[in-house]
């Protein structure tokens, strides 16, 4: 691999550099994150690799890990965030293996040219799916030392007449109308989180929309096809934790369960499917916590954290 260029990110005091991932004879844009000046010596390192609707702007979680000596790096995965190019389907794919793909290209320059020896694969919501997914069958999983998944989208947050009836139907579409848009997602998360809104925290609502960017046919039909494969069982290797919420909720309006419950995934299903992933699987719990654990409110952040911590400083010893 050549020389990167990195350049300044958004936020302050990181950079950027842009990745071009083969793609249907041609290339597609991935984007790698990290600070331009890291405290952190030495070969640890995590990938972060966000969810739906979402790209990297949890600058308190790159400073947790690297308090801990493990240098942090971020993807934006294609059509997300800093990749999302003019004239691209925001954050739609019809394929997981596309994302796969991302991560491989973004661990080849942690390798290649950040001199990183050991690799945590950190995922968020559909991209705890993608970390899940990736230490299973990735090309490059023997790179990968131990993963992190904080609320992974391991299934449909559905009725269960609508995962055995609709939910096949809805895939089906998918495959002959991928472009096809599905009915919109609630507000109330993105304004939980917005300080602009009922939230602490500052990020780009051209990237990250309060109710996200719509759905579309052929993206359910890649998350079905891939749920589909973790509820066969996968074979992860690597030691896993799985952090979720303490519980759920399905508020139609504002209420206190919106700050103190994952509102957008069924932890029930995190639970039931979490043995699955393979045979080193840690399962915690997070009373307060919400969908994205990291951005909870005190107590239930502090509580994500030391759980976290505990169980890297065993993941890497």
């Amino acid at each position: 691999m050549t020389g990167t260029t990195w350049r300044p990110a958004v936020l302050a005091d990181f950079e950027h550099a842009t990745l071009a991932v083969p793609f249907r004879g041609s290339t597609i844009d991935a984007v790698v994150v990290r600070r331009a000046a890291s405290p952190v010596a030495g070969g640890a390192a995590v990938l972060y690799v966000h969810g739906f609707g979402d790209y990297f702007f949890q600058t308190h979680l790159a400073a947790f890990y690297e308090a801990l000596g493990v240098r942090f790096y971020a993807l934006d995965l294609r059509r997300h965030g800093r990749a999302l190019r003019k004239g691209q389907l925001p954050n739609f794919t019809a394929d997981i293996d596309e994302y796969l793909d991302d991560v491989s290209a973004a661990i080849g320059l942690l390798q290649a040219q950040e001199g990183v020896e050991w690799l945590l694969l950190n995922g968020h919501s559909t991209g705890g799916l993608v970390a899940a997914l990736y230490a299973h069958r990735g090309p490059r999983r023997s790179d990968v030392d131990a993963v992190f998944l904080n609320s992974p989208f391991l299934d449909m947050n559905l009725p269960a007449w609508q995962e055995a009836v609709l939910e096949p139907v809805l895939s089906a579409v998918g495959r002959i109308v991928p472009s096809l848009k599905l009915p919109g997602l609630s507000s109330l998360y993105g304004e939980s989180l917005h300080a602009d809104h009922r939230g602490e925290w500052s990020f780009d609502l051209a990237w990250k929309p309060l109710a996200g960017f719509p759905a579309r046919a052929g993206w359910f039909r890649a998350i079905h096809r891939a749920q589909a494969e973790v509820a066969g069982g996968l074979s992860i290797a690597q030691p896993v934790l799985l952090l979720h919420a303490g519980r759920s909720a399905h508020p139609k309006e504002w209420n206190a369960d919106v700050l103190s419950a994952d509102i957008v995934l069924d932890v029930a299903d995190m639970e039931r499917l979490a043995p699955g992933l393979g045979s080193r699987v840690e399962v915690g719990s997070v009373d307060g916590g919400i969908h994205d654990l990291v951005l909870s409110r005190e107590p239930a952040r502090a509580r994500t954290f030391e759980l976290l911590a505990e169980w890297l400083r065993g993941a890497r010893s």
